[in-house]
């Protein structure tokens, strides 16, 4: 395929999700600037080896992409933030929350923006692309590399935890 044909055709599979790819980055990283960073690192790894792309969907292509970029950038520029998801710290069982207080916390962006952000990134990136970029679990398992299983259990536990994350803030009154 000629280089013009190519870019052409990069332009019109790949340019379409750079909302996601920055709204997944801007989650990971945690701000805009390291966001844009991430994301145009990503967008020239995935014009570098687009050629070798070969499916329908380069949405979830780009996705992963731009999920291994950001880790990669965490673990340089911000070791001592990122660590490894303890499955035994995250995965526990919670009582159960007043559904009052969650309606209300949902209601303020702000407050939800801050539990987001307070999430593991393992939590935060599986709420991200399912309930943000609408992806489904077996997109999801191919962003992360991940078996379906896993992110069904992270997905219940971020859902777990961003449930308690807003009762706490509401009941501090952040973000009220």
């Amino acid at each position: 395929m000629p280089e013009k044909a190519e870019l052409a055709r990069f332009e019109q599979m790949v340019l379409p999700h750079l909302g996601a790819a920055y709204n997944l980055a801007r989650w990971l990283t945690g701000n805009n600037h390291d966001a844009e960073d991430v994301v145009q690192e990503s967008y020239l790894r995935a014009l570098k080896f687009f050629g070798g792309f070969r499916g329908e969907n380069s949405r979830p292509w780009l996705l992963t992409i731009v999920r291994n970029t950001c880790f990669t950038w965490l673990r340089q520029n911000r070791f001592s933030e990122f660590t490894e998801l303890d499955e035994q710290i995250h995965g526990r069982e919670r009582e159960p929350r007043n559904p009052e207080s969650i309606m209300l916390a949902a209601a303020h962006s702000e407050t939800v923006r801050k539990a987001i952000e307070a999430l593991p990134p393992e939590f935060r990136e599986v709420i991200i692309l399912r309930e943000m970029e609408d992806l489904s679990y077996k997109e999801i398992s191919v962003i992360a590399s991940i078996p379906v299983g896993t992110v069904m259990s992270r997905l219940a536990r971020a859902r777990s935890r961003l449930q308690e994350l807003l009762s706490e803030l509401m009941t501090r009154g952040v973000g009220a």
